[in-house]
């Protein structure tokens, strides 16, 4: 089995058509097709059905589709490996990471690595925290920086730190101008969350659970900033980081009394999968920077 036919199998499986599998791979489509039949030959089924005007995967062909992912990350993580020992200043890390954390924390991150490996390059990709999962397991990215200790055997993670959660809530509110709050004193509120697949909406509803009440749920979004906005819009109050720009809040945020509001932030990877030098050297550098990064008491 060629690697341009396992990528020709994949970028199938993916969803791509014969034609454009073709333009991607510089080959032409007969040749496309060709070699698909006889990876089809060679394992003795068929892997692919038509479906109106497109190719699925039979149930054999997914089966393959995850050794074909495992056995094409395999090899290029060897080629990154080869060329990480034979330019050993350079390297290339790619790294997935929750958008909160692109102003400040990955920024950081990269800042003080880069002053030591100038010559680095990074893949930068962000997500909530289920892209961020589905990236690490397949092979997408290396390292996954979460605002949730992953629950899967085959990702291990460590704390980078905890990052406290305010209650913010529109500028007009009773609450507006103080300092603190309970989080149950907005049980009977509306609450802006992110939608499920997102840390930060699993750890409101845990909160808020701790508390006493089931928080009622008026808007969902994709981004804390957005969320920020809605809430200073009057449309109800939410959990959630404090902005890192230095810029005025569009909305007052108070700490929480009466439990303790955080989140914590982690390092994840893929347990048993050999790290590229300059992904295992920023790794340990990550992990060893944290301690030093300042973040407000909870």
């Amino acid at each position: 089995m060629e690697l341009e036919t396992i990528r020709a199998f994949l970028a199938v499986a993916d969803g791509s058509t014969v034609t454009e599998t073709a333009e991607q791979l510089h080959r032409t489509q007969p040749a496309v097709s060709r070699a698909l039949a006889r990876l089809e030959r060679e394992v003795g089924t068929p892997l692919l059905q038509r479906v109106g005007r497109g190719l699925t995967l039979t149930p054999a062909g997914r089966e393959l589709a995850g050794h074909a992912r495992d056995t094409l990350d395999a090899y290029e993580r060897g080629v990154r490996s080869v060329q990480d020992i034979t330019a050993p200043e350079g390297g290339f890390v790619p790294l997935a990471f929750l958008h909160t954390l692109g102003t400040w924390l990955v920024p950081e991150l990269i800042r003080a690595f880069r002053a030591e490996r100038p010559s680095v390059r990074f893949d930068l990709r962000q997500h909530g925290d289920a892209g961020l999962i589905d990236d690490l397991l397949n092979g997408v990215v290396d390292l996954a920086v979460t605002g949730d200790r992953p629950q899967l055997k085959q990702i291990e993670s460590r704390r980078l730190f905890l990052e406290p959660l305010r209650l913010v809530v529109p500028p007009d509110h009773r609450l507006a101008s103080r300092r603190t709050a309970r989080l149950g004193d907005v049980a009977r509120e509306q609450f802006i969350v992110l939608k499920p697949g997102f840390s930060l909406r699993s750890v409101t509803e845990d909160l808020c659970d701790r508390v006493g009440f089931t928080p009622q749920i008026g808007f969902e979004g994709e981004e804390v900033e957005t969320l920020r906005g809605l809430v200073s819009a009057g449309l109800g109050v939410a959990l959630l980081p404090e902005p890192r720009s230095g810029a005025t809040p569009i909305a007052p945020s108070l700490r929480i009394t009466d439990v303790r509001a955080s989140r914590e932030i982690g390092l994840a990877w893929i347990r048993d999968r050999h790290l590229p030098p300059a992904s295992a050297q920023f790794r340990d550098h990550a992990l060893r920077t944290s301690s030093r990064i300042h973040v407000s008491d909870a």
